[in-house]
């Protein structure tokens, strides 16, 4: 067998059947071995042969006559974090499977390739909607390509039984070839993600941070959300949503903070025998906000009612609000700035009273009061009245500003949802986030009220 590659093709010539010249090239490309499907091109690690076998299994391989695994489990363990207990999981050692067979089914009775070669849906999730709308048909050509694109892939595991797995652009064969090689080994804890959207931010940002990928990195990969379907019950990972990400540097970027802040937990199980890994629900919307070229916070107002904020992802949240642009900065302080207003309010009736103050309470009026609203209009009354009615020095010239935020008809969701968070991510002013633990409130602006007694609850 002969080959020449270029930027954009791989040439192959050979003498003899092209189904000899197949079945020699598949072996040289993937192996069964020790349970796992083994690629050596790859060069991969203990943890990179599971990653890389089981996200194989549940997307391309994932039907039971695309391969054979043992019916016996082995017990494989990962550490996650320092000082806590390693991720167990039972594991199905594989056996043979497609890419391991000889694929007779492409070829004549004579060893030539047919000249329109069928492709079984259950091989490539995804490909057509649904079985019966037929088999994909592919020329010799594409079929020879789509053999080898498990290689060229990133695989996830995705909460509540999903996967994800990441196809990338490549603008130059040999390059790219060069800059994967040079990607760190990839780990347990780096298989799991929040969402598919994490799923492509993660995959761009490894590519991203190898040193001079610059001119050849990929700029932007398609990701196959797949999960359970109502019209296909022997498959559990079918297609179920389809995203093509484009991003940037500041994109990246704030994906890169995010996934610091907020990065999956080792927990127990609630019988108390053994642990799991639970993913950040707060960085699955982000990142589905990034992903969509959308400001991060975009739709706080539906996440937070239907979504519990944990206070380990309340203190990312905190952080994250460091990264608002200047615009967006202004609205968020006149925000927290009369809110801290209202607060020294609460505490001054609470005081005079005699009772502690109950911050859960007084901080619900606050939110439902600019929760309440639905539209343009009702909103900007809501906010320009809280503003007007509890004044702080962050408001003062901000005016303009929060004009344009309200007034138009693009901005006011957003501004709602930045209003939001804004009462969400307050936080005292020694800097401690009110997260549930008993913080001292302490006043800020133009009188300081200062009280050692009065407490924060859960917000």
């Amino acid at each position: 067998m002969q080959w020449e590659v270029t930027e954009d093709a791989v040439k192959l010539s050979w003498e003899g059947s092209d189904l000899e010249a197949i079945q020699w090239l598949l072996k040289q490309t993937y192996r069964s071995e020790q349970g796992y499907l083994e690629v050596p091109a790859l060069k991969l690690d203990e943890q990179g042969r599971y990653i890389f076998t089981e996200g194989v299994m549940s997307t391309f391989l994932q039907h039971i006559q695309q391969r054979t695994r043992e019916k016996q489990t082995v017990s494989l363990s990962f550490l996650v974090e320092k000082d806590k207990p390693e991720i167990r999981i039972d594991y199905y050692p594989v056996v043979d499977c497609y890419y391991t067979c000889d694929s007779k089914d492409a070829f004549t009775s004579k060893g030539a390739f047919k000249k329109s070669i069928p492709i079984k849906s259950h091989h490539l999730p995804g490909l057509i909607e649904c079985f019966v709308n037929g088999a994909y048909v592919e020329s010799p050509t594409g079929f020879l390509s789509l053999l080898f694109l498990p290689l060229a892939c990133g695989y996830y595991q995705l909460p509540g039984y999903r996967s994800a797995l990441v196809i990338p652009e490549v603008r130059n064969l040999k390059e790219w070839v060069n800059l994967r090689r040079r990607i760190p080994g990839r780990t347990y804890r780096s298989f799991r993600a929040s969402s598919a959207g994490e799923s492509a931010l993660s995959f761009l940002l490894r590519e991203k941070l190898v040193e001079d990928a610059q001119q050849f990195r990929v700029d932007y990969c398609e990701v196959y959300q797949l999960g359970n379907q109502p019209w296909d019950g022997n498959q559990s990972y079918l297609k179920q949503a389809v995203h093509r990400v484009q991003v940037n540097d500041q994109v990246l970027g704030l994906y890169e903070i995010a996934s610091r802040l907020l990065p999956p937990r080792v927990k127990l199980k609630q019988d108390g025998e053994g642990v799991w890994l639970a993913e950040s629900k707060v960085l699955a919307w982000i990142s589905d906000n990034l992903i969509t070229n959308k400001a991060w916070y975009s739709g706080f107002f539906e996440f937070r009612k239907a979504t519990t904020i944990y206070p380990e992802d309340r203190r990312g949240l905190v952080v994250m609000t460091e990264h608002l642009n200047a615009d967006e900065q202004v609205l968020f302080d006149a925000v927290q700035g009369a809110f801290s207003a209202f607060l020294r309010n609460q505490i001054q009736q609470a005081q005079k009273q005699g009772r502690p103050l109950d911050y859960g309470q007084v901080t619900d009026k606050v939110i439902y009061r600019l929760q309440r609203p639905n539209t343009q209009q009702e909103f900007a009354t809501a906010l320009v009245d809280f503003l007007s009615q509890f004044r702080s020095k962050a408001a003062r010239a901000a005016g303009p500003q929060i004009f344009w935020w309200i007034h138009q008809e693009s901005n006011w969701r957003k501004a709602r949802d930045l209003a939001l968070l804004a009462i969400a991510t307050y936080t005292s002013k020694k800097g401690d986030a009110l997260d549930g633990e008993e913080v001292a409130i302490e006043s800020s602006g133009d009188s300081e009220i200062h009280s050692e007694t009065q407490q924060a609850n859960v917000l």
